[in-house]
C-alpha cells in the first residue's frame, strides 16, 4: 500500500510505501510512474550517446543480472516486479535503472570494450562526498551523517525520496531514482548508510549490484548484520560505503569486488570519504592507479575543513549552518564540493549535486536540501527515523 505523498519545496517527492514486497513495490511505482518513465528516457537516450547501445541492448544486458538478483535476495527482486507493474513497464526496464552503474561494466560488448577505462569508470560510478560527526565533531553532541549526492544532472527530476515501512524489518528512509530499490538512507535501529563510487578494475565475474547491497544494509537492525553485508558480498564494482550508527560509531569501507580497506573517524570524531581511495589503493589497481575524479582531491580536504565549524556549534540549528556553508563550497566551481553542470559537457554528462542530505541520528531528524545545496536549505522530512519498527542496537 502506499500513503499520500507530499513534496518537498521545490517539488521532491515524498512517498511512503508498506506491505509485502510486491505491495511497497507497486506503490512505489504508482506514485512514481512520470518519474521512471523520466529515468527511462534519460537513460535511453544516455547509453545511447555514450555506448552505442539501444534500450533494447541495454534490456539484454539487464537480464544478465536477474538470477545473481534473485539468488542474493529474492524479495527484491519481486519489489522490482511490484515497481515494474505499477509503473506499467517491463521488469528488465525497471532492473535496468537498478544496474545501471553495472552494464557500463560490461565488457562483452565491443563497443563498450573500446572505451577507456577511466570513462567507463566516471560513467558508472556516483560522484558523492560524504562525511559522519562523532564524539565532539558536533558541539551540540548529537551524531549527523550525511552527503552530497553528485550524479547526471539529467536525473534530477527523477529522484524520490522513499519511506519503506516492512516490519518486522526496520523502517528505511532514503533518497534514490525512482525505480531503484535501495541507494543511501538510514534505518530506524540508527543505522545510516552514505555511498560515493571509486571506480577501478577488478576482473569479469558478475557480482552484486549496487542498489540491492546498499538496501540490504539498510534493511539491517544490527550493526554487525550491516558490516556483514559489506565486508561478505561481493560487489560487481567498487564503492566506498560510509556506515554510521546513532551510538557514535562510524566506519568507512572501500569496497571492490576484490579487497575491503576501512578507516575510522580522526581523532576529533571527523570522518569524510570523496571519490578516491583514502583507507589503501587495492593492489589490482596500484601500479597505475589514478582517481576517479579528479575534484575528489580538492573536495574532502574543503570538507573537512568546513565540517569542522561544527565542532564549537553549540545547539542543532547551528550545527546545521555549518554543515550547509561546508557542503555548499565552490572552490573549483563547477566541480565543487558543490557542484554545478559543466557548459563545456555534453548534455547527457553533466554533473550537479543532485541534493544534500544531513541525517541527526540522535533526534531521527532527515533533512534534505534539494538540488545544490548553495540554493536551498536543509528541510525536515516529515517522518522521524524511530517512528517505526526496530530499535537501535
Amino acid at each position: 500500500m502506499t500513503e499520500p505523498h507530499a513534496t518537498l519545496s521545490t517539488g521532491l517527492p515524498l512517498v511512503e510505501v508498506s506491505g509485502t514486497p510486491r505491495e511497497r513495490g507497486r506503490a512505489h511505482g504508482e506514485a512514481a510512474r512520470d518519474r521512471i518513465a523520466a529515468a527511462l528516457a534519460f537513460y535511453e537516450r544516455a547509453f545511447a550517446q555514450q555506448t552505442g547501445l539501444s534500450w533494447d541492448g541495454v534490456l539484454d544486458r539487464a537480464r544478465g543480472w536477474l538470477g545473481p538478483c534473485r539468488d542474493f535476495d529474492p524479495d527484491l527482486v519481486t519489489e522490482m516486479e511490484g515497481i515494474a507493474e505499477g509503473a506499467g513497464v517491463g521488469l528488465l526496464d525497471v532492473l535496468a535503472l537498478n544496474v545501471r552503474g553495472e552494464i557500463i561494466y560490461d565488457s562483452t560488448f565491443t563497443a563498450m570494450a573500446a572505451r577507456t577505462e577511466a570513462e567507463e569508470d566516471r560513467d558508472a560510478a556516483d560522484g558523492c562526498t560524504s562525511f559522519a560527526l562523532t564524539e565532539g565533531a558536533a558541539g551540540d553532541g548529537r551524531v549527523y551523517c550525511g552527503q552530497n549526492w553528485d550524479w547526471r544532472h539529467g536525473t534530477a527530476g527523477t529522484l524520490v525520496v522513499l519511506r519503506v515501512v516492512q516490519p518486522p524489518r526496520p523502517t528505511v528512509i532514503m533518497q534514490v531514482e525512482a525505480g531503484q530499490v535501495g541507494r543511501h538512507g538510514a534505518n530506524s535501529a540508527g543505522i545510516a548508510l552514505n555511498a560515493n563510487g571509486l571506480g577501478g578494475r577488478f576482473g569479469a565475474a558478475v557480482g552484486v549490484p549496487q542498489t540491492l547491497i546498499r538496501r540490504r544494509v539498510l534493511d539491517s537492525a544490527r550493526l554487525t548484520d550491516a558490516l556483514d553485508v559489506l565486508v561478505k558480498t561481493r560487489a560487481h564494482i567498487a564503492s566506498n560505503a560510509l556506515l554510521t550508527h546513532r551510538s557514535g560509531f562510524a566506519v568507512d569501507l572501500e569496497t571492490t569486488p576484490g579487497p575491503c580497506n576501512w578507516m575510522y573517524p580522526d581523532d576529533g570524531g571527523l570522518l569524510v570519504h570523496g571519490n578516491h581511495y583514502q583507507a589503501g589503493v587495492p593492489p589490482q589497481l596500484a601500479e597505475g592507479y589514478r582517481p576517479l575524479a579528479a575534484d575528489s582531491l580538492l573536495r574532502v580536504p574543503r570538507a573537512r575543513r568546513g565540517l569542522a565549524a561544527a565542532r564549537t556549534a553549540a545547539d542543532p540549528e547551528t550545527v546545521r549552518k555549518a554543515v550547509h556553508g561546508a557542503m555548499s563550497d565552490h572552490l573549483g566551481r563547477p566541480e565543487s564540493l558543490c557542484t554545478h553542470p559543466d557548459p563545456r559537457t555534453p548534455e547527457v554528462r553533466q554533473w550537479s549535486t543532485l541534493l544534500s542530505s544531513l541525517v541527526d541520528l540522535t533526534s531521527g531528524e532527515y533533512r534534505i536540501a534539494p538540488g545544490t545545496p548553495c540554493a536551498h536549505d536543509y528541510e525536515a522530512l516529515p517522518w522521524n527515523l524511530y517512528d517505526g519498527p526496530g530499535e537501535a542496537s
